[in-house]
């Protein structure tokens, strides 16, 4: 199935896979006792997702696979979707949670399991004073990233070089880490305006670990449209406009050599994130970030640029959609345009989150979506 051919044509098949590190499909009564599944995925956020089964007194999950430790923390879990032929990687995780409800009632007990991405096994130790001499940002994470202990989980690492290059010199200055190797790389892409993620698939079993600078480029999926009768996909969306959001950081650096401090200018983050909108919204606040002074002025910079790029989104929008009604999938990370929301808020957005809910028989997404201003920069959304 092409991307751009519509869900309707044909049934919507739900996979789960787990196990200990290699995930291989379940039992049949798992999946018969499988109740619903809701996937999270988020733009520079850590994906997580939970399941809920159906706990008869004498089924297989009670009475042998919960005693066994099946759904024990960290087992692997990689749910996925196949509509005509093509299979989609929703997740790829770990769980780190179990709760049971028992019922008097028949039918009625549960197993609810919460997990997150792969990710969080970046997040279970601490390391502290190790060494990175002669090494940039980039380098780093993509030294920690290849790691064996993630390789053997099948994530590939896909590093950006960090806009402004950062190479110290190990006579001056060598880095060291502290803390997981999860907030370790985090703080990295915060200070280079970068956001760090993990992209499940494209086959089951496979991961990709992006850092690097949002991508709002490309071929926006197909419109969401609204209030436009027969042709709204979209029961609902909502919009707002916070003119607090966006914030204009200012730095202050020192130069060694002269002890002379100057205050950095602002970057201009369109160069590296396009924009979506005619009028953006202005800075209204304005911040010094602390204890730039102590660092090199690439490093400051870097800060800074990262900083004016955290803070650019101003509008934010918010909604629901039915897949088989919207005819697709709506993927996060990516471009949609949208319709019928009026001149102020029609146009194109980036998709921050989606959420899928997916039941027997339904298949629903929540998402929220981002911009920095007003007004659409063309006057057809197409597609």
């Amino acid at each position: 199935m092409a991307v751009d051919e519509p869900v309707r044509r044909g049934p919507i098949h739900l996979t789960l896979r787990m196990g200990a590190q290699i995930a291989r499909p379940v039992p049949r009564e798992v999946t018969d006792a499988l109740l619903s599944a809701q996937v999270t995925m988020s733009a520079g956020e850590r994906s997580g997702f939970q399941l809920s089964f159906d706990l008869s007194k004498r089924g297989l999950i009670n009475t042998r696979l919960l005693p066994d430790g099946f759904f024990d923390p960290k087992t692997r879990v990689v749910l996925s979707t196949t509509i005509q032929g093509t299979t989609t990687v929703l997740m790829d995780g770990v769980l780190i949670r179990q709760e049971v409800g028992i019922s008097n009632q028949p039918g009625q007990s549960t197993l609810t399991v919460t997990g997150e991405d792969l990710t969080v096994l970046m997040d279970l130790e601490e390391r502290q004073g190790v060494p990175f001499p002669s090494m940039g940002p980039a380098a780093r994470v993509s030294h920690i990233i290849s790691r064996p202990e993630y390789a053997r989980y099948g994530i590939v690492p896909q590093v950006m070089p960090e806009l402004i290059r950062q190479m110290p010199v190990p006579t001056q200055r060598i880095d060291f880490q502290t803390g997981t190797d999860l907030a370790y790389i985090t703080d990295l892409g915060k200070a280079n305006g970068f956001v760090f993620y993990l992209d499940p698939g494209p086959t089951p079993g496979m991961s990709r670990a992006y850092w690097g600078p949002e991508v709002r480029l490309g071929t926006p999926q197909h419109a969401l449209n609204v209030n436009m009768d027969a042709l709204s996909n979209v029961d609902q969306l909502t919009f707002s406009f916070d003119g607090t959001a966006r914030e204009e950081p200012q730095a202050r650096v020192q130069f060694q050599a002269t002890r002379v401090s100057q205050v950095l200018d602002v970057p201009e983050v369109s160069v590296f994130r396009p924009p979506l909108s005619q009028r953006p919204a202005p800075a209204l606040k304005k911040k010094v970030l602390g204890g730039t002074a102590k660092k090199e002025g690439p490093e400051s910079l870097a800060e800074i640029l990262g900083k004016a790029m955290e803070v650019a989104d101003a509008v934010s929008g918010s909604g629901q959609l039915d897949v088989t009604r919207y005819g697709y999938v709506l993927r996060p990370r990516e471009l949609v345009g949208v319709r019928g929301a009026g001149i102020t808020y029609d146009g194109r957005y980036y998709v921050k989150s989606v959420t899928h809910d997916l039941q027997r028989g339904s298949y629903t997404q929540n998402f929220t979506l981002a911009r920095e201003g007003l007004i659409a920069l063309e006057n057809t959304v197409i597609p």
